[in-house]
């Protein structure tokens, strides 16, 4: 194992692939997780003391690791118990002060996610998803769902979620109405 510098800290997190939960500690640098998984000089991600479950079962062990490596474009979401966890609010938001906070509901083959994606003046879409600095994007106050199995939620503060496997994003601002 690499020994770690003086500026790194271990973040506790779950991540989420299409098959696993993995459970443990990811090693990053004053730029949090955000930057730690962002970063395009690296593919992979390092969860030390990690707990492997399977996704129908997410709460039963299947196996623990001192480390476990994991390629960044298969993991689908990561959560932290904190929103600082991310990093500094500067980075999270681009360096952005004046954000506004949109109701979300993202789906990918796997996972469901409701939750407040902050946008920086006018929502689009486009240039949103087309964003090369970044794969994995911030939602706050978030539900996680897996869509065949009703059981694995995961509530969190702050969720970083892959674009790589959005298959659907929808607003609830623009939800419709029952009639009655």
């Amino acid at each position: 194992m690499e020994t770690a510098s003086r500026t790194h800290r271990f973040l506790s997190a779950d991540l989420y692939t299409a098959g696993y939960r993995v459970v443990g500690k990811v090693s990053v640098s004053a730029g949090g997780l955000y930057a730690t998984v962002n970063d395009p000089t690296k593919s992979h991600i390092e969860v030390h003391d990690a707990r492997l479950a399977r996704i129908h079962m997410p709460t039963k062990l299947v196996d623990r690791f001192e480390a476990v490596r994991l390629i960044k474009t298969h993991i689908h979401a990561l959560c932290v118990a904190r929103r600082e966890d991310l990093g500094p609010a500067a980075i999270v938001r681009g360096g952005y002060t004046n954000v506004a906070s949109l109701p979300v509901r993202l789906t990918s083959s796997v996972y469901e996610t409701e939750g407040k994606l902050e946008v920086m003046g006018r929502f689009d879409f486009a240039a949103l998803v087309a964003d090369a600095t970044r794969n994995f994007i911030p939602l706050f106050d978030c539900l996680l769902t897996a869509i065949l199995i009703p059981n694995l939620k995961m509530e969190s503060p702050a969720i970083l979620f892959n674009w790589e496997h959005i298959d659907m994003m929808a607003s609830l601002n623009q939800r419709v109405k029952e009639e009655k």
